[in-house]
């Protein structure tokens, strides 16, 4: 396992926000001296705020965002989440094209749905409109990966582009990468329950571990420790693949049927945790950052549709799907609300970062160059425009069971 961020959350608002941000960035240099002492590897440190529509206007908004993302990186962070665009606020899914292509690390995001009035067709559409268009601001369609839509989200999640903070006091969160847990844990098991217990064993332990450095360090630079987020997060090499992971259970190709039987025993095994939870705690699948989803994804069996119903089972949704450069935006929002309706059925939060890629059919590769990224091939989307009564609500009401 390793640390892929320690994730800090702001609030633009505060009164002395320049002071704020010296502090944790005071704290993430004493924090991450402390952890990487004790052997582990941390890949980045990310800082998140409110939802950026709180401390900007649409007239402001890019300078202030700009400003920011300058000031994040001067004080040692590698990437910046701006947080959701809010539902009723219309202006806001506009701004994020805008946002995207002005900034290089900046992430944002779209929420779809609210927790009493159900699914909001207007921000299904929207966040659609939003990938369509960012998928033109670069040529390969990149600009994708810095935006997510979501449903059932809650403030203080370490994974990007989920990311977004609450409230005025400084706080932060640790997301693990660790996919390598569930394979080494049922590689050596005889039996699920044994494969179970070690992989619980070797988080629990290690969330000890982390958690008494985190308490010691928030303490002393009064910074808020929110939790950890064990989702098994996979790196592009088979030894960290959860597509392995997955594989390895049932002795079987990705996509075939059984595959959502070990999603859920994985998925499942998380939720037995004893860890302090933040964000997901649940099993992540992005095709692009996984080299056996990747490759998969060259297969006819692994399709967008498998990646929907283990959604049903897993925590995050779908992730770095890659699509067809022609895709329109009326054909994504289907998906979308599927998406929203697993979310606010299931009561789980769920998002889509999906990566259509200009120039580029079903079928054809992906050439991303990205240490992150392994290509893999444009999935098919079998979508039509929506129409009837989906098409006529504003909202749909959908509660959970």
């Amino acid at each position: 396992m390793k640390i892929r961020s320690i994730t800090c959350f702001c609030n633009p608002l505060d009164e002395d926000f320049k002071s704020t941000i010296k502090n944790i960035s005071r704290f993430i240099k004493a924090c991450r001296e402390d952890i990487e002492k004790k052997g582990w590897e941390i890949q980045t440190t990310r800082l998140a705020t409110i939802p950026f529509g709180i401390y900007t206007n649409k007239d402001n908004a890019i300078t202030k965002i700009q400003e920011l993302e300058t000031l994040a990186g001067d004080n040692g962070f590698t990437y910046l989440s701006v947080g959701p665009a809010r539902l009723h606020n219309p202006d806001e899914y506009r701004l994020v094209p805008e946002i995207l292509s002005a900034t290089r690390n900046v992430f944002a995001s779209g929420i779809l749905t609210h927790p009493h009035q159900g699914i909001s067709p207007q921000a299904v559409q929207e966040c659609a409109r939003i990938i369509t268009e960012a998928a033109t601001i670069s040529p390969d369609g990149f600009t994708n990966l810095r935006f997510c839509a979501m449903s059932n989200v809650k403030p203080f999640t370490p994974f990007f582009p989920a990311s977004y903070s609450y409230g005025s006091q400084p706080a932060f969160a640790i997301a693990v990468e660790s996919a390598d847990a569930a394979i080494s844990a049922f590689k050596e098991a005889h039996s699920i329950s044994e494969g179970r217990n070690l992989m619980l064993s070797g988080m629990n332990s290690a969330a000890e571990k982390l958690g008494k450095l985190a308490v010691l360090n928030a303490r002393q630079f009064g910074i808020s420790f929110k939790g950890f987020d064990f989702s098994l997060a996979p790196f592009p090499e088979e030894w960290c693949s959860i597509g392995k992971a997955l594989e390895d259970l049932g002795d079987i190709k990705l996509g075939m049927m059984g595959s959502l039987t070990s999603a859920a025993i994985l998925a499942e095994t998380l939720d037995r945790g004893k860890w302090q939870r933040a964000g997901f705690n649940g099993l992540m699948l992005p095709v692009l950052e996984d080299s056996t989803l990747a490759a998969r994804s060259e297969t006819e069996h692994f399709t967008v549709k498998d990646l929907l119903m283990f959604s049903s089972v897993c925590g995050t949704g779908l992730d770095t799907v890659p699509l067809p450069g022609d895709i329109r935006a009326d054909q994504i929002e289907p998906l979308l609300m599927d998406i929203s309706a697993l979310s606010l059925r299931l009561k789980k939060p769920l998002t889509a970062r999906l990566m259509p890629v200009p120039g580029l059919k079903s079928g054809e590769k992906t050439t991303f160059d990205f240490e992150f990224f392994r290509n893999g091939q444009i999935m098919d989307f079998p979508a039509a425009k929506l129409g009837g009564l989906l098409a006529k609500s504003d909202w749909i009401s959908i509660r959970n069971r």
